[in-house]
């Protein structure tokens, strides 16, 4: 019966996750739901294990129908996986506490900003090109990947408000963008948490599968109708992500 639920919550998770990110907000409180007295960080391995098959799955499909800037991407995805172990290893010296006050004030700005811009992201229109955009989309990888490593929640909102507010793209190439980039630092993630043992294989291999068919399904709804309906989703798991950050910092005892 665990097993079950759980891999139910990881297929909903993949759904999600595939489209605009944040699917943690499913999987995570339901693996601690199902295990409340498991250790987090062997819950957060078991998260990362079965997530990375999902965003790996969602980036090949959407490199399938979608132009992707290779020559920036690959370089930027070296990054935020040097950028995630910087952050795993940082957490293990420097409790990530004032984050997480902080993180629904930054996500308020992100979600204030989408929304009074109704016009962001609707248009792919990269700002920079050549060299200047590989540099751009490092920058990307490394900070957001030792986000990743160091903290976590809302990286894949973060790399897809980034992806369209500083290098232009539109809702839909900032979400396959951004698997990428998130594919990257979840394997650095992986490493680290098996590493120390925090991974159960036997868990996470079904909710893999059940992952990236999740993930299939999403990305094939992303695809068909595009930007508009990227950036809807992008809004609704933004406000969840607030919400759910609000009540972890400030009202939960």
């Amino acid at each position: 019966m665990e097993l079950l639920l759980v891999s139910v919550a990881s297929l909903f998770a993949g759904f999600v996750d595939a489209i605009v990110g944040g699917g943690g907000l499913i999987l995570v409180p339901a693996l601690f739901a199902v295990f409340p007295t498991t250790h987090p960080a062997t819950l957060f391995g078991v998260n990362k294990s079965a997530s990375m098959w999902g965003t790996a799955a969602a980036t090949v499909q959407f490199a399938r129908c979608v132009q992707m800037p290779w020559a920036s991407l690959l370089p930027a995805a070296g990054l935020a996986f040097a950028g995630s172990m910087a952050g795993a290893w940082t957490v293990t010296v420097i409790s990530p506490d004032f984050l997480r006050r902080a993180l629904p004030l930054v996500l308020l700005v992100v979600l204030l900003y989408t929304l009074a811009r109704k016009d962001l992201g609707r248009q792919h229109a990269p700002t920079f090109s050549g060299r200047q955009e590989a540099a751009a989309a490092g920058v990307l990888g490394l900070t957001i990947g030792f986000y990743d490593g160091f903290f976590g929640p809302g990286t894949g909102s973060f790399l897809v408000f980034l992806f369209v507010r500083w290098l232009g793209y539109d809702f839909l190439h900032a979400s396959a963008s951004a698997k990428l980039l998130n594919v990257s630092s979840n394997v650095a993630a992986v490493l680290l948490f098996a590493w120390k043992g925090h991974v159960w294989w036997h868990f996470a291999l079904s909710m893999a599968v059940a992952n990236v068919v999740g993930s299939l399904l999403g990305t094939r709804l992303a695809l068909k109708h595009g930007s508009g309906f990227v950036r809807g989703v992008f809004i609704v798991v933004v406000s969840a992500l607030i919400l759910k950050t609000t009540y972890d910092a400030w009202l939960k005892t």
